[in-house]
């Protein structure tokens, strides 16, 4: 996934494995990750910068991968 530069551009999926996949990735490159939304059985993800700063895009959705992954975390730094 290669988010954009609008903060409203949000990837929803029902695809729990995918989300993780993408975290994972925007992870081991380096960059910042923060959970901005939750609800039932619903995680909203804010990308940002590798320097925390500027969101560049956001990932939501369900699942039990996705939810398990951020249960307990507030950021990539968690």
């Amino acid at each position: 996934m290669e988010p954009g530069t609008d903060p409203d551009d949000t990837r929803k999926s029902e695809d729990a494995e995918a989300l993780v996949a993408d975290l994972q990735r925007w992870e081991d490159s380096g960059a910042v990750w923060r959970v901005v939304h939750r609800a039932p059985g619903e995680v909203t993800v804010a990308l940002l910068r590798c320097d925390g700063g500027e969101e560049v895009g956001r990932l939501s959705g369900g699942g039990s991968a996705w939810l398990g992954l951020l249960e307990g975390r507030e950021g990539s730094d968690d």
